[in-house]
């Protein structure tokens, strides 16, 4: 089966401006491109992962997570996406088969060259949503921030990602708290991309990040009230040990009517997000 998202049929489909046949800038020619910029700047990049997601998610989870809200929060807004970006900074998943991971400061230069070829063409408006929950941050951040600072100062960036963007909701969510491979983010993939995961190995299976941590780890990313905590970043060795299924957290509870509370909620309010920011002068 594709894993290449799936348009909607002509009839359902929210136009962007100009009519323009496609959200995802790869499906359109120069000229639609060129059209599209006569009247917006704005255009989203999602970043994904291919990385180990336990026995019950794809590599791609990430991704798609990020592919999904890049495309149904295009759709709404009325803006362009870039296409996806399959690999991020895993290194600590590399004693799983499968994972491919970027240095950091690869995927900083990645993002230098996705950005400047864009702002390039006229695109003033960059939104890089991160669907490797927190991980991924160092590299994106760290580039949106100095790309702006001392080369582009005309082009606007911002970073989207669910550990942020969906506090308002995951806690009225989870049932367990929410980790790699936990019930959130499986349920999200399920509802938008069901053949990528394996229901029949929903589990309870999960890592004792206090055991392992101490009371400055973080066991749950959408945790209820503050904990005060040092990041302590581990081998790919030692994750292996630690968490021999990739598994963190319990997914047994994932559903895609959870996955599609969880994905409406943070494509309203990147919707919500880029109006305002669209609104406002450079």
């Amino acid at each position: 089966m594709s894993t290449t998202p799936t348009p909607p049929d002509p009839g359902s489909r929210i136009p962007v401006p100009g009519e323009l046949p496609s959200v995802w800038l790869q499906e359109l020619t120069w000229e639609e491109v060129a059209t599209y910029l006569r009247k917006r700047d704005t255009i989203l990049v999602p970043f994904g992962t291919t990385e180990q997601h336990g026995p019950a998610g794809s590599l791609g989870l990430d991704s798609y997570v990020a592919i999904a809200l890049a495309e149904d929060a295009a759709r709404k807004a009325g803006v362009l996406s870039a296409p996806p970006v399959w690999y991020g900074d895993s290194s600590h998943h590399l004693g799983f088969a499968g994972t491919i991971s970027l240095r950091t400061e690869t995927l900083i230069q990645v993002v230098y060259d996705i950005v400047r070829s864009l702002a390039r063409h006229g695109f003033r408006r960059i939104l890089l949503i991160n669907g490797h929950k927190g991980t991924n941050l160092a590299a994106l951040t760290s580039a949106a921030r100095n790309i702006r600072e001392f080369e582009l100062p005309d082009v606007r960036t911002a970073v989207a990602d669910p550990m942020y963007l969906a506090r308002g909701i995951a806690g009225r969510l989870k049932h367990a708290p929410e980790h790699h491979a936990g019930e959130l983010e499986v349920s999200h993939v399920l509802y938008k991309f069901p053949h990528t995961i394996r229901t029949e190995k929903f589990s309870d299976a999960a890592c004792d990040v206090d055991r392992l941590l101490g009371p400055f780890g973080t066991p749950d990313l959408f945790g209820a009230g503050p904990r005060d905590t040092v990041d302590q970043p581990w081998t790919s060795h030692e994750q292996r040990r630690h968490a021999p299924t990739g598994q963190f957290s319990s997914n047994r509870a994932a559903s895609p009517e959870t996955g599609k509370q969880y994905h409406e909620y943070m494509v309203d309010r990147l919707v919500e997000f880029l109006a305002g920011w669209q609104d406002r002068e450079r």
